[in-house]
Parts: structure tokens; sequence; C-alpha cells
């Protein structure tokens, strides 16, 4: 029989439920929110539907960051699922082009807390030598969460329309909400809240040591936020009803390959790892520009997911590998702004050049192309960093 890993307890467990649970959530009602937009009568504005999301999110890093590493990581995690369920009952109430993208932009207060904690959390639990691994699983979670809240919600929008969508939406968040409330605090020696702690320094805001793996993140997610703002009407244009399918679809074929990653990276390192992502990348982005059936588009999905499903668990291991127990939190909300930009900046060009134009489809994936082909020739280009004793950074 074999034998789970040390760190796979049931503590592990719950933490990697709540995170399925928690992208699952505000993950279902993104495919249905540029139609929903243009309904509204916004629909010049679908670029603005991720950017203000993640722009949010990335503002609101350098708070979870240090909440993390004062307070603790749970009532991180707590706040951006309370946050999730909020916002989600109040989409259907509100009818203006405004107040839907007000909304997005509190929105982005869950992924800018919620994720901070779960890595936090997971690298406190997890060994030196296991990281990669353990973050490959954790990923999976959240990735399962990620191919079903699309897939759900499409199902969900179809069959009764969005406003029951949002609710649905808002219930999996309280679900999220009452995993947490089961475990326990990891931070040995967790502070009380004072207004102190929402006051950022200078050195506070950013963690220089993991700036090398943050760019590579950065140009890299310039993709997904692309994917996340046109597939769905380019998923109309190629005749694709569920608008939900392409997620699905490159989320599961991440799955696999993320435990696979996280080991690899643990053995041979990280940088030969996201070397195999990037590439990865820009030929699956060249193979959705190309794209004219909906099977050639399935087929880049699959390409997608892969390098999604290496890039995610190597970058946040080698983050964590970079970084000093203080100052952990601050760590990984410096590699989430990262992710923050590139995915807002992504959606936001991508929404101006795509223009409700067809015909400009080919060009707006291409630029997905040029983001990854950027990291991989950072990868080579990067000075070598000297690894400390019992590090995998290779």
């Amino acid at each position: 029989m074999k034998i789970l890993p040390p760190f796979f307890t049931l503590r592990f467990f719950l933490l990697c439920s709540s995170s399925f649970l928690f992208f699952a959530s505000f993950n279902m009602i993104i495919p249905e929110l540029p139609a929903y937009l243009s309904s509204l009568g916004g629909e010049d504005y679908k670029g603005l539907i991720i950017s203000l999301f993640t722009l949010t999110a990335g503002l609101s890093r350098p708070f979870s960051g240090k909440l993390a590493d004062k307070i603790g990581r749970i009532p991180v995690m707590f706040f951006g699922a309370g946050v999730c369920f909020v916002i989600s009952l109040l989409y259907p109430i509100i009818s203006s082009v405004a107040g839907f993208l007000c909304l997005r932009f509190f929105h982005g207060f869950s992924t800018g807390f919620t994720p901070t904690g779960i890595s936090a959390y997971v690298a406190d639990l997890v060994p030196i030598n296991r990281r990669g691994e353990a973050m490959g699983l954790q990923s999976l979670f959240s990735s399962l969460g990620m191919a079903a809240g699309p897939a759900m919600g499409g199902f969900i929008a179809e069959l009764h329309g969005t406003t029951p969508l949002f609710y649905t939406s808002s219930g999996v968040a309280v679900l999220t909400m009452l995993l947490l409330m089961r475990l326990k605090e990891t931070h040995s020696e967790p502070e009380s809240l004072k207004f102190d702690h929402l006051r950022l320094k200078k050195n506070e805001i950013l963690e220089t040591r993991v700036i090398a793996p943050s760019l590579v993140l950065f140009f890299s997610v310039l993709s997904f936020g692309i994917i996340l703002t046109i597939i769905p009407d380019f998923s109309t244009h190629l005749g694709i009803q569920n608008k939900g399918l392409f997620f699905a679809v490159f989320t599961l074929s991440s799955l696999i390959i993320r435990i696979i990653a996280g080991k690899a990276s643990d053995k041979f390192g990280r940088v030969p790892v996201l070397k195999a992502a990037t590439l990865c990348l820009a030929i699956s982005m060249t193979g959705i520009a190309l794209a004219e059936t909906s099977l050639a588009l399935i087929i880049s999905a699959v390409v997608f997911g892969c390098a999604v499903g290496m890039t995610s668990p190597t970058v946040a291991a080698w983050t964590i590998d970079l970084s000093i127990d203080g100052f952990r939190g601050r760590a990984l909300a410096t590699m989430y702004i990262s992710l923050e930009a590139g995915i807002g900046l992504g959606a936001l060009f991508s929404g101006w050049v795509y223009a409700n134009d067809a015909n400009n489809f080919p060009l707006v994936f291409l630029m997905g192309t040029s983001g990854a082909l950027v990291a991989f020739v950072g990868l080579f280009l990067k000075r070598r960093i000297v690894p400390s004793k019992n590090s995998t950074i290779k």
C-alpha cells in the first residue's frame, strides 16, 4: 500500500478543499460576464472585467502579505472568501455599467487575500524538499475549482440564467468559509489586528529577493489575461455554445502535470521546468491565434493547460525558496502582485486591441505568444542563483 506524503494530513486536505471551493466560486461567473456586461450596455468595456478585478487584487497584495505575516494566515484567507460571498450577492442588484464595474473592482479583494494566505499556510506545513510537490498538489485542487467553476457556471446560466448563477457563486463562497473555520492557525505568534498593520512602509510593498520568479510569472500570465477576456467571444465565433468549455479543458489538462512538474522542479530545479512551461505557452497561444475550428481551439487549450500546470506550482515553490520565514507572506504577495499585473494588463490591452472586431482575434492571441517568448528568453539570460543548503533552485 502506498504511503501518503507526510504533509498530506487532514489539515492539508481541508485547506485544498477550501481552495477548490474558493476558485470555483469566482471563476464560475467569468465566462458569462462579457455577455452580461453587454446586456447592460457596456460592450465596449469588456477589457475592464478582468483588469479591474486584478487591479484591486494587485493593490491589496502588500496588505494581505503583511497581515499574513502579522495576524496569521487564516484571517487573510477568510476575508477573501467573505468578499466573494458579499459581492456575488450584489451582482443581480446592480443594473448599471458603472455599478457593475465597481463590483468587479471590489471583487478583486478576494484573490488579493485568500491565495496569499493559502500559499503561506502550505509553506508553513511542508518541508523544503517537498515544496514543489506540495504546491503542485495544492494547485491541483485550485485548478479543479477553476475547471468545475466555469463548466458549472455555463450550465447554470444556460438553464436558469445569470441571477441564479450569481447566487450559486455566493453559496460556494460560504462553503469555503465553513471549511476555513476548521483549520488551525500555523503562524507561531499571531498578533491582534492593529491599525498600524494597515500602514505600509516602502520596504513592505515588494520583496526584492523574489524579483526573478515574479518577472517570469508576469510575462507568462499576460496570456491568461487575454484568455479570460477574449476566449468567451472567440468560442462563440467558432460556434462553441458553452463558453466555459475552453476553461474546463485547459484546467483539466493541467491537473496531472502539476504534480509531475512540482516533483520535477524539486529534483531538477525550478528554472528548467519553467523553460519548458514558457515554450509550451508560446506554442499554445500561437495555436489559438491560428485556430479556425473548435477542435483546433480545444487542442490548443490542452497545450495551454500543460503550460499553466507547469508554471504555477514551480513559480510558487521558487518564490518560497528565495523567501525567509519572517517575510514569507510579503514574498508571496510580491509574486501575486506580478500575477495580477500580468493578468490585468493582458486583459486590458487585449480588450482594446480586440475592439469587438473578429478580424483582430489572431493579433490579440499573438500578443500572448510574445509575452511567453520574453519569459522563455529571460530564463536563459538570468544570472545563475547560487542555491543555499538543501535548496532546489537551479
